[in-house]
Order: C-alpha cells, then sequence, then structure tokens
C-alpha cells in the first residue's frame, strides 16, 4: 500500500527577485537645464565679447566679425587705459573706497544686526523694519535730497562723503540679511561666555563673529561688489572743481566713452571694462564656497 504524502509550500519567506529600478524622467529637468545653459550663454557671451574687443582696433570692432580672434595680442589698449586715460588713478580710487566702505559697513551693519536679532527691547520691530524698508526704495529718487544734504555738510567732492553714503546706502541688505543669519546660531555658548564674565562686546567679537564668519564673508562680497558696481551715487558726489582726479572707475570708464565721441578709442574702453571686470570675478572665484555656505546656513535653522 503506497502512502501518497501531500507536500505543503513553506511557510518560511521567500525573497522576491529584485525589480529593476526605473529611472524616472522628468520634463521640467531638461527644460530647466537648457534654460541654465541660455542663461550662461546670455552671461558669458558679452564677457567674451568685451574681452576680445580689447586687443582690438576700431575697424575690427566696428567692421570685423563680433566673436573673430584679434590679429594681434597687443597690450597698447590696456596701457592707453591705464596711463592716458587715468584708469589707473580710477582704479585706486576705487580701491581705497570700496575697502573703507565695506569696512565700514561691516562693521556697523553687523553690530546693529546682532542687537536686533538677539536683544529683545522696545522698538526692536519697528527699527529692524526701518532698516528693511530701505530695500524697497529705488537709489534715484534719494539723488536729490542726497546731494542737499551732502551740500549742506559740505561732503560733496570728498572720499569721506563718498564712504559715508556707501556705508547709508549698504546697511539695509547688511542688516536684513545677517539679523536672518544671527537668529540662527546657538545661544547655549552665548550663554556660557554670560556666565563667565564675558560683556556685550567681548561677546559680540570673540564668540558671535568667529560663528558667523560664513555669513559675514557673504554679505562682505555682496557689498564688494554693489559698491564697486555703483555709478550714480559717485556721480551726484564727486563734482566740482578739482573732481576729477577723485572720480572712482565707473566715471572715469563713462568719461572714456563719451570724451571723443566717434573719434573715442574704443580699444581703451574695452581693456578699461575689463579691468573693471576681471576683480569681482576673482573675488567670486576666490570665495565661491564661502558665500555658498553663508547663504545655505542662514537658510537653516
Amino acid at each position: 500500500m503506497t502512502n501518497i504524502t501531500s507536500t505543503k509550500p513553506s511557510t518560511g519567506t521567500v525573497a522576491a527577485a529584485p525589480a529593476k529600478a526605473r529611472k524616472s524622467v522628468n520634463p521640467l529637468g531638461g527644460v530647466a537645464h537648457l534654460a541654465l545653459v541660455l542663461w550662461a550663454l546670455a552671461t558669458v557671451g558679452p564677457l567674451i565679447w568685451v574681452l576680445l574687443a580689447s586687443f582690438k582696433s576700431n575697424e575690427e570692432i566696428f567692421l570685423g566679425t563680433p566673436f573673430a580672434l584679434p590679429e594681434n595680442y597687443s597690450l597698447d589698449s590696456y596701457t592707453g587705459a591705464w596711463s592716458e586715460a587715468n584708469i589707473g588713478q580710477y582704479f585706486l580710487n576705487s580701491v581705497f573706497v570700496v575697502a573703507i566702505s565695506t569696512a565700514g559697513t561691516m562693521l556697523l551693519g553687523s553690530m546693529a544686526a546682532y542687537v536686533l536679532a538677539r536683544y529683545k527691547f522696545v522698538g526692536n520691530r519697528f527699527i529692524y523694519y526701518l532698516f528693511v524698508s530701505g530695500l524697497a526704495f529705488p537709489t534715484f529718487m534719494a539723488l536729490a535730497p542726497l546731494f542737499g544734504i551732502a551740500q549742506s555738510l559740505n561732503l560733496l567732492n570728498s572720499y569721506f562723503g563718498l564712504i559715508l553714503i556707501y556705508i547709508a546706502y549698504s546697511l539695509s541688505f547688511t542688516v536684513f540679511f545677517l539679523v536672518a543669519f544671527f537668529r540662527t546660531l546657538p545661544h547655549e555658548i552665548e550663554e556660557a561666555a554670560t556666565v563667565d564674565g564675558a560683556g556685550h562686546l567681548r561677546r559680540f567679537f570673540q564668540i558671535m563673529m568667529p560663528m558667523a564668519k560664513s555669513g559675514l564673508i557673504s554679505i562682505t562680497i555682496f557689498n564688494i561688489v554693489g559698491q564697486w558696481n555703483q555709478y550714480l551715487l559717485p556721480v551726484v558726489i564727486m563734482q566740482g572743481a578739482g573732481s576729477e582726479s577723485k572720480w572712482v572707475l565707473t566715471q572715469g570708464i563713462a568719461n572714456i566713452s563719451v570724451s571723443a565721441g566717434y573719434q573715442a578709442e574704443w580699444g581703451q574702453l574695452f581693456a578699461a571694462l575689463t579691468l573693471a571686470i576681471l576683480p569681482m570675478i576673482v573675488v567670486y572665484a576666490v570665495f565661491q564656497r564661502q558665500i555658498q555656505a553663508g547663504l545655505t546656513a542662514g537658510a537653516v535653522k
């Protein structure tokens, strides 16, 4: 007699064959990449054209192919712009003004932002919104009253007056950015320093400033670029007898383009533009990681 035993399926877990991962295709991603490529070309194209034109003669610039290589890479346009058009003097003037005004902006702006972010007192929010309101006020609307104030205080045609106005012009964005950044910093370290007897200034300069290093570097670069490229404010302030020797770089470049009309040396103009653009590209390239770290650190609590 044969016994037939029915075999039940095992109750153990049987590993299923891994399914092939399907990579989802997002059509919007391709559109975004295409838009970034077009934006990069629209940004880099004029810079390359200016660089190439700085080595060309007037005939090559107006009669030749726009992106054609120059016949020779002579530095005559650069030497002429530096010495004959006084771009060298204007360049040094800009470095002097921007260096001092940026330092003043960062010192005053960081101290104001620290107080507004970490201390509670009557009028705190009002003062903060007063700074923020400066971001919505167009610069050209303030030119006439600004000229009157500077004239009454004898600040026209002086580096001191221009530096003060640059600082006031940059404080709104500096305070707005750094208030948000200081609020993200932990309170425990500051409280420990207070228990150890650290005063307000010591806590700010020895504790909070090192902790906010990335944010300070980011806003410093933004202020340098903004003040370096400023044109309207120097035109209003730096005028009068002997003002030409105190012009900043943007005024000198504009003077090249209008002084001789159609007989202008356009190669010198584009050489001056190149000299004005390159320092900002170098500054951003050197501090690119710090800028990105400061922006992301201030956005996450």
